[in-house]
């Protein structure tokens, strides 16, 4: 037996929900126990029967948000301080040792690249394709500029040769990773790309994601793995999808914001269908969406197949593979380049639309949901999707590549 530490940035919630299916797919032979340090979708964490320890030092509201307009390119600055680089990598070298981890999971928890290897513990990191190193080194197009012009294809060529080299290649990582990573005797964090990169990286993409790239030996494809939250659908939705109007999902996942929220409930007013949406941790008290959109709580999305006609999604992965696994058409908007490389892999298979999100309240927007709904093209093609996502399971396959390693390391 062996213990498995989760470290998910539990205010992100498809990658704590990620962290949550590798866990359920690990022997019942090893123990797993989660670690973080907000406590938005924690309860998600102990309502699937996982030990959660609860950590200091936390974010602010503030400091939340400029990670996310880090993450994002909206920012320069971050919010990992000296200070607070040091006090986390202490916190989770401690961890390690109370809980014996043999291996560590993680999301994008930066700190634990530094804290897991100080203690010589593997680190494991399912990652989506989109954003490692060898995706953006081998990338020539990665739809930073609109368009399929040719001006438009140039500027997009030159504005990724720049985004190479500043992801891959400059030294823009916050100073306190160098300093506190050689403080502990570890390799400095220099780059933007070594800030996602784990001992071992899994990717849980599609193997059509992969056509035209190669993989270094520490890259390994695994499969998709996406949120299958416990509990039923809500009654309303049963309801909705029994009307004659079409049924549209509108799942902005943890990195959308208020405006985008009622801007897509707005504009999805002003069709004749029904939207059931998860909507309500962006709203706040006084905030009133049309008639026809359902806000409710988070829900599990994955049993939606059969009963919604299309999706608007704000393209993170794990909506994304959500809509593939259920066979839902959608329109993606892409908020970060992460996510609109999600949605344009959907585009070339031809069951998703995107619009730039400054476009939501433009008729374009609602001329794609349009189109999702009403092109036959595009359900055959989720369709065709959805019967490829049923032979995936990235969840097993990467608690199996961890728990090898595991035994690998207690024979040696």
């Amino acid at each position: 037996m062996a213990t498995v530490l989760f470290v998910p940035v539990t205010f992100n919630l498809a990658e704590t929900t990620r962290m949550i299916e590798v866990a359920r797919a690990l022997s019942p032979a090893h123990t797993a126990v989660f670690m973080g340090y907000e406590h938005d979708y924690v309860h998600l964490i102990t309502d699937a029967g996982f030990d959660y320890r609860a950590c200091e030092p936390a974010w602010s509201a503030a400091q939340r948000q400029q990670a996310i307009d880090f993450d994002q390119g909206r920012a320069m600055r971050s919010p990992f301080t000296r200070d607070l680089v040091a006090a986390r990598v202490e916190v989770e070298r401690r961890m390690i040792r109370q809980t014996d981890a043999a291996a560590v999971v993680i999301g994008s928890n930066i700190t634990s690249l530094i804290s897991a290897r100080a203690e010589g513990v593997p680190l494991f990191y399912p990652v989506p394709f989109a954003l490692t190193g060898p995706q953006v080194a081998q990338t020539t197009r990665m739809h930073l500029v609109g368009g399929d012009g040719r001006l438009a294809r140039t500027a997009d060529r030159i504005a990724t040769s720049a985004f190479r080299w500043l992801y891959t290649r400059a030294p823009v990582a916050p100073r306190a990773f160098s300093s506190i990573a050689k403080g502990n005797g570890v390799r400095p964090l220099r780059t933007v790309a070594s800030m996602l990169e784990a001992d071992v990286n899994l990717v849980t993409v599609m193997p059509w994601e992969l056509d035209g790239y190669e993989l270094p030996t520490d890259y390994t494809r695994v499969g998709p793995i996406f949120a299958k939250l416990d509990g039923e659908l809500p009654a309303v939705v049963h309801e909705l999808a029994a009307r004659p109007e079409p049924l549209v999902y509108l799942g902005l996942g943890s990195s959308a914001d208020r405006q985008l929220a009622l801007a897509a409930a707005a504009q999805l007013a002003t069709l004749p269908v029904n939207v059931v949406a998860p909507i309500g941790h962006y709203l706040e008290p006084g905030d009133a969406v049309p008639p026809n959109v359902h806000v409710t709580d988070l829900l599990p999305a994955h049993r939606l197949g059969g009963l919604v006609d299309a999706a608007v999604l704000h393209g993170g992965q794990g909506t994304v593979q959500t809509a593939c696994a259920t066979g839902i058409p959608f329109v993606g908007f892409g908020l970060q380049p992460e996510q609109t490389w999600n949605v344009e892999v959907c585009v070339a298979r031809g069951n998703a639309l995107r619009v730039p999100p400054k476009h939501v309240a433009r008729p374009e927007f609602v001329d794609a949901v349009r189109r999702v709904l009403d092109d036959p093209a595009m359900r055959a093609a989720a369709a065709e999707v959805q019967r490829a996502f049923a032979t995936e399971d990235g969840a097993r396959e990467s608690a199996r590549i961890i728990e090898e390693r595991i035994a690998a390391s207690a024979r040696a």
